[in-house]
């Protein structure tokens, strides 16, 4: 019995059947970088998982595992256990990055591979997608915008769920439609997201795939307003996205350094003193015109009421009266 519990380990291990799950061949661009999701069993959750590269089984050698990272910034590794996913990501792309494994390890000398390649090509790739990571939300639909240059049929799939071939299906609920009417370009839409539709997805162009991540939330409500406080040695922040050449873009903010009450109490306050000056001055223009006004409608009346007249002052005329000498009567008075 335990003989052939061991064959049957052995066996399981090389070929790696039932056990990991990925994409089968991915055109990349020289000196970009790609991420590869690799779904494993639920048994293998707690399991310890790596990637290998070597063109066959025997000359394979491991670059970076769960529990080990890669010091040279090269490879990445990461495990989503609720998904049952991990992720390897290969940066800067050379010519001999052809032939790689995701690996499950069993026990010490048993593991789980399933092998991808990688076409990688100095000019434009045959297959790929404007960014490897995109965002939807809840009830709203979600573009993938893609190019190719080779044959075939384009299908849109769930990473170890079910395809839908153009120009339309259904994964899990969600509805697609694949629009490839403009020669060499391609459009996948997701509509009617869930927060069950966030994973792993690949497009299908012939021999090729491409993987794309999509991640679902809620989108967040515009009549809440959160005030965050930043620490004033809070650390850099970087947002990464795989361009359409599987080149990351990483934008870096620096360091955060603000307060709530500047924004919640000075702007107000300034708003208000301004509205008060304003109200002030409209007053007092309108008080210096109303006396400015009175004083002026009292002298318009007066002068309405009042009534000139000239006055002329006559001077008499003094009459000198002379006696005639024949009137006048000459007579002699004695004092005794």
């Amino acid at each position: 019995m335990a003989l052939h519990l061991s064959v049957l380990l052995i066996f399981t291990g090389l070929t790696g059947i039932h056990s990991v799950t990925t994409v089968s061949k991915v055109s990349v661009k020289a000196g970009g970088s790609i991420s590869i999701p690799c779904l494993y069993e639920p048994e293998y959750t707690h399991h310890v998982k790596y990637l290998c590269k070597g063109s066959n089984r025997g000359s394979r050698s491991c670059k970076v595992k769960t529990d080990q990272p890669d010091s040279s910034g090269k490879f990445s590794i990461s495990d989503d256990k609720q998904q049952r996913i991990f992720t390897v990501t290969i940066n800067n792309l050379m010519m001999d990055d052809t032939d790689y494994w995701c690996a499950v390890e069993i026990n010490l000398n048993n593991s789980d591979v399933k092998l991808f390649q990688l076409s990688v090509t100095g000019g434009w790739p045959q297959l790929f997608v404007d960014h490897q990571e995109i965002t939807g939300f809840n009830g709203e639909d979600v573009t993938i915008h893609g190019s190719y240059s080779n044959t075939g049929e384009i299908e849109w799939c769930r990473l170890g769920g079910s395809c839908v071939k153009e120009p339309s299906g259904s994964i899990d609920g969600t509805r697609v439609t694949i629009n490839a009417n403009v020669s060499n370009v391609f459009t996948v839409t997701m509509s009617g997201l869930r927060t069950e539709s966030s994973g792993w997805y690949f497009c299908t162009k012939g021999l090729l795939q491409m993987p794309v991540h999509v991640t679902v939330k809620e989108r967040p409500s515009t009549t809440t307003r959160r005030l965050t406080t930043f620490s004033p040695t809070a650390e850099p922040v970087n947002h990464t996205a795989v361009s359409a050449f599987g080149e990351p873009t990483t934008v870096q903010g620096g360091n955060h350094r603000a307060s709530i009450y500047p924004l919640t109490f000075i702007i107000p306050l300034s708003l208000l003193i301004f509205i008060v000056m304003v109200a002030s001055f409209i007053w007092f223009m309108l008080r210096r015109h109303k006396q400015t006004k009175a004083p002026a409608s009292a002298a318009t009346a007066v002068e309405e009421e009042v009534s000139y007249s000239a006055v002329e002052f006559k001077r008499k005329a003094l009459v000198k009266v002379e006696a005639a000498d024949e009137d006048v009567t000459y007579s002699t008075l004695a004092l005794q």
